[in-house]
């Protein structure tokens, strides 16, 4: 390959992981362009997971053999089987050497000790591969991983310029990394909570609104819970404000509890004392033993006086939810005649008849403003049962 070839792939390489959303495709856009640049017929890109001993492949791409998928979920192996990613790497940058790639072949390492390579020339027999090329990742200073690339028996062996050049291209799958954790970061921060660590109002409003999409477009079950702390203005006035932050760390743990109760639910703070959760797919009925749960435990917080809760659900007769803003309003509807009734349980809407007080309320605009808007939710308060 020319030199004005391998600097378009090494554009084009920079190019796909900064194009990259997710660490996924990051991951991907990096083994396929490194494979592109090399010719080669399949690569992998794996961390090493130094806590656990082990380099954990993330993605496989090309002519993948039957055991390789291509995000595996438990394909990883040993670092005394390929000792080159601690002993070979770190003994190179002892002596001052730079982290360079290295060439194998089927019939045995091209270069450095054989002792070193047995298990990936032993690899490269099982999957029918004739040579390969393994490049160091460096990543803040430190070995990250690893870019492996390899061709088919029969195709040219990988030559030392081609090694070269593998380095180099793990540089510039270093620095995509390093963006794609900035860029993750960045997301993680935008749709966090800071206090409790849950997601944010920002992320529910996003995740219920596609939730809702997917609700029209093919008939899944979305069900939200709005519940309420009660009794924080209390502690703040009472205790002081790192007493109340203290509780509401507290219930975010509880409401994280109960919301892994259904698999796949979002749990949320959507700022102050009120907190979410979204369930898209699981039934209604799951959720409200979630919620119920969730207001037992939330009744025995040291300090707190538990939780008003409301659930609202794509599943129940709650009438057609066309858009996010509805389901949030059955829900927050539900939450505060729960308040009001000093339920000790979750209120659900829809679920008293016909004539459902929380889906009337919801439906109701507010008296000063014009519908379809808010409920007037303090008509509940006060409300004994």
């Amino acid at each position: 390959m020319g030199e004005e070839k391998r600097l378009a792939a090494v554009v084009a390489l920079a190019q796909g992981m900064a194009a990259a959303h997710t660490p996924r495709e990051s991951w991907r856009a990096a083994a396929l362009g490194a494979c592109r640049a090399l010719d080669g017929s399949f690569a992998a890109l794996s961390v090493w997971e130094r806590e656990l001993g082990r380099l954990r492949v993330l993605v496989n791409v090309g002519d993948r053999a039957v055991d390789e998928e291509e995000f595996p979920e438990a394909e990883a192996y040993p670092v005394h089987q390929f000792p080159e990613i601690t002993e070979f790497l770190h003994e190179r940058w002892a002596g001052g050497g730079e982290p360079n790639a290295w060439v194998e072949t089927a019939e045995g390492p091209a270069a450095g000790t054989p002792g070193y390579f047995h298990q990936r020339v032993a690899a490269l027999r099982r999957r029918g591969r004739g040579c390969c090329v393994v490049a160091p990742v460096v990543l803040h200073g430190r070995a990250w991983g690893e870019l492996y690339v390899a061709r088919p028996v029969g195709a040219a062996v990988f030559r030392p310029r081609d090694a070269d050049f593998a380095t180099v291209l793990a540089s510039v799958v270093a620095a995509g990394l390093a963006q794609t954790e900035r860029l993750e970061e960045a997301r993680r921060l935008a749709y966090t909570d800071a206090l409790t660590g849950l997601a944010n109002r920002r992320c529910v409003d996003t995740c219920l609104d596609e939730a809702i999409e997917r609700h029209r477009a093919e008939g899944v079950v979305v069900s939200l819970v709005v519940c309420d702390l009660n009794g924080l203005k209390r502690v703040n006035d009472t205790h002081g404000h790192e007493v109340g932050d203290r509780l509401l760390e507290r219930f975010g743990s509880v409401l994280s509890l109960c919301g892994a109760m259904v698999p796949g639910a979002l749990s949320a703070r959507l700022g102050g004392d009120e907190f979410c959760l979204l369930a898209v797919g699981p039934p209604a009925d799951d959720v409200v033993k979630a919620a119920d749960e969730l207001c037992r435990r939330a009744a025995e917080l040291e300090l707190g006086e538990g939780v008003a809760c409301g659930v609202a659900s794509t599943e129940d007769a709650i009438g057609p939810v066309p858009s996010a803003r509805r389901l949030f309003r059955l829900a927050d509807a539900a939450q505060y005649r729960a308040k009001a009734m000093r339920a000790d349980r979750p209120v659900v809407a829809g679920r008293e008849g016909p004539d459902d007080p929380v889906v009337r309320l919801a439906d109701e605009p507010s008296p000063d403003e014009p519908a379809p808007a808010r409920p007037e939710r303090r008509r509940f308060r006060g409300r004994r049962p």
